[in-house]
């Protein structure tokens, strides 16, 4: 498979991860949108929210319980948003599953007015 994550998962590639257990893994974005941006994916291959099928859930509570700790420990003091785009239209570049964590400075809404993320 040609995924840059699934490489990062395999070890083929290294990333500077925060977080590791048997199913996700979270590691700092390689082009930062904020002072703090974390990727966490699940380790299986899954393309995107669309592509989700009824026995993934778990994982997904699951990523989402450990993105709490993982922003904890980032210090995320003043609050942190949760992204995933979902399809080319929306900015997917890698079609693997996975949300940014961003937080350490101010988020406007909506996203994309000045001085935003994007």
């Amino acid at each position: 498979m040609d995924c840059v994550f699934c490489k990062i998962v395999e070890k083929q590639i290294s990333s500077d991860n925060i977080y590791e257990d048997d199913e996700i893994l979270s590691f700092k974005d390689s082009n930062p949108q904020a002072p703090i941006h974390a990727l966490v994916i699940p380790k299986k291959h899954i393309v995107s929210v669309d592509k989700l099928r009824e026995n993934e859930e778990k994982i997904i509570g699951h990523m989402f319980l450990k993105i709490k700790d993982i922003a904890k420990k980032l210090n995320c003091r003043n609050g942190y948003r949760i992204v995933s785009n979902c399809g080319k239209g929306a900015g997917q570049a890698v079609f693997h599953l996975h949300f940014h964590l961003l937080g350490g400075r101010a988020l406007a809404w909506p996203p994309g007015l000045k001085n935003d993320l994007f």
